[in-house]
């Protein structure tokens, strides 16, 4: 197999860091931890506009609806290379998830009302699935929405649910029918975040950052006409927006900068004849991470490679995320046992906080990685049951 990316692929690649120099303020870190103020998101808005008008919000759409036309691995590189440098601005569950969805599933006024402002970047969604007792086993979610008129009527409460503190609109898995099976009863909705009735509290991360939040829904009403695909079958609309993003590569490539930015540290500390880069055994274990940072990468872009091709990567985009996730604790927890304690310090001046003090932020965020998003346990059930064949 030729590795190589084509020149179409590097043009690409370097369009986004042309687009880094002339957009961000330079020199351009990134953002350090969730986009949080009124400064960081109003840059945030702004770049997701530009990223709009450029296309690359939804540069794998069809063009009929505003995308770019692009084949999954041109997507792929795309996402890699923004996600490397810490572009923000990207709105991860409209342009990958619920806006791929309503093209599929979505009625012709749903897409006329949504899908513009995805491609354009003029709308924040935030996707509301998990409960308190309801996440890798989604399907015994109880939120429930009652027909009432022309109406439903949504209670309950949603949990995890990014963005939420400013989104504009949900994407929400409601039951429907308590007395069908637990896969069978449950309907789709679009839920316009300005509805009377929401409540949203703020769930503070482990590195004391605002991404999650928990939804209550008392009373609210939502048009049946906001329905996504057919009633009580939501769970199959669902599965169709969770297959539009399936690898791993913007955590593989987040990953690569860090450990890009902490080698670069390292050598920099050369002259002390004590730095860890001096030691054999730092040397070596850095090499073994720039090496599963490679195979992480490869393991991402055959998933691409197969979307590509028509097939569907169930056990292989499982690998991916699996090995991708692990990688991120492996990484975290070596280079924050390499640097030691200067690695806890955060400091604007990079002399004084290495890294920014990103080692560790990376390494806080690195626990959570294998639980989001379907835990390493459910994902080596699927590598079991849909890639070796073994039994149930």
């Amino acid at each position: 197999m030729d590795f190589k990316f084509g020149p179409e692929h590097d043009t690409l690649r370097q369009e986004v860091r042309d687009f880094v120099k002339k957009e961000l303020p330079q020199p351009w870190d990134g953002f350090m931890g969730e986009v949080d103020g009124p400064e960081e998101l109003a840059l945030d808005k702004k770049i997701r506009k530009r990223l709009g008008q450029k296309g690359w919000l939804t540069f794998a759409w069809p063009k009929e609806y505003g995308g770019g036309g692009a084949d999954h691995i041109m997507q792929m590189v795309l996402n890699e290379e923004l996600s490397y440098h810490r572009v923000p601005g990207k709105d991860g569950s409209g342009n990958a998830f619920i806006g791929p969805c309503i093209i599929v599933h979505g009625s012709e006024a749903q897409k006329k009302q949504h899908v513009p402002p995805i491609a354009q970047g003029e709308v924040v969604w935030c996707q509301g699935f998990s409960e308190p007792n309801a996440g890798s086993d989604l399907a015994s979610l109880q939120t429930s929405a009652v027909k009432d008129g022309d109406d439903y009527i949504i209670n309950g409460t949603k949990i995890w649910t990014t963005f939420a503190h400013y989104g504009d609109w949900m994407h929400i898995l409601c039951r429907t029918d308590p007395n069908a099976e637990k896969h069978k009863g449950i309907t789709y909705f679009l839920l316009d975040m300005k509805t009377p009735g929401i409540t949203i509290k703020p769930l503070l991360n482990v590195a004391d950052g605002h991404i999650f939040n928990q939804c209550f829904f008392d009373n609210v009403r939502v048009p049946a006409s906001n329905i996504l695909g057919q009633l009580n079958r939501g769970w199959y609309a669902a599965a169709t927006a969770l297959d539009f993003e399936r690898s791993s590569v913007a955590s593989s490539a987040q990953s690569r900068r860090l450990l890009d930015d902490s080698i670069t540290y390292l050598k920099s500390e050369k002259k002390n004849p004590h730095a860890p880069i001096n030691k054999a055994v730092s040397r070596y274990k850095l090499a073994d991470l720039l090496v599963q940072s490679e195979a992480g990468k490869v393991l991402n872009y055959r998933v691409g490679w197969m979307q590509r091709s028509g097939k569907a990567p169930n056990a292989e985009a499982s690998v991916a995320k699996v090995f991708s996730t692990e990688f991120n604790q492996r990484l975290a927890r070596t280079l924050m046992e390499m640097i030691g304690l200067k690695g806890l310090h955060y400091h604007k001046d990079k002399k004084r906080s290495p890294v920014l003090g990103r080692i560790e932020h990376h390494y806080l965020h690195s626990i959570a990685s294998t639980v989001g998003s379907g835990t390493s346990e459910i994902q080596r059930n699927v590598i079991a049951w849909r890639g070796l064949g073994l039994p149930r």
